[in-house]
């Protein structure tokens, strides 16, 4: 099955593309070719392939997630250049309605 320039330009056109002759001639023979790749694919017998997802099995390679104990409250404000009522003070960031 072969694409026509006409085609090439209304795929473009749904795309929202402005091309060239040159590129629709161009972009023509590229679509053309990779119409070639699947109509070869299609002439496999695929019958006894298992339908898959991955080429290779998922294997999972994270750590398993078990809780563990965490930081006491002052050991992880210990560091912090200003706390209060165990959390960190940090300066305002969005408008304090002083900006005009």
């Amino acid at each position: 099955m072969a694409i026509s320039e006409e085609q090439v330009r209304h795929v473009a056109m749904l795309a929202r593309l402005t091309l060239t002759d040159e590129q629709v001639v161009h972009l023509g023979e590229e679509l053309n070719s990779v119409l070639g790749h699947i109509d070869t694919i299609q002439q496999l017998d695929l019958a006894d392939v298992e339908p898959t997802a991955h080429v290779l099995d998922v294997v999972n390679v994270m750590r398993p997630d078990e809780v563990r104990p965490g930081l006491e409250r002052e050991v992880a404000l210990r560091n912090a250049p200003a706390a209060e009522a165990g959390a960190f003070v940090i300066p305002r960031i969005v408008g304090g309605g002083d900006e005009a």
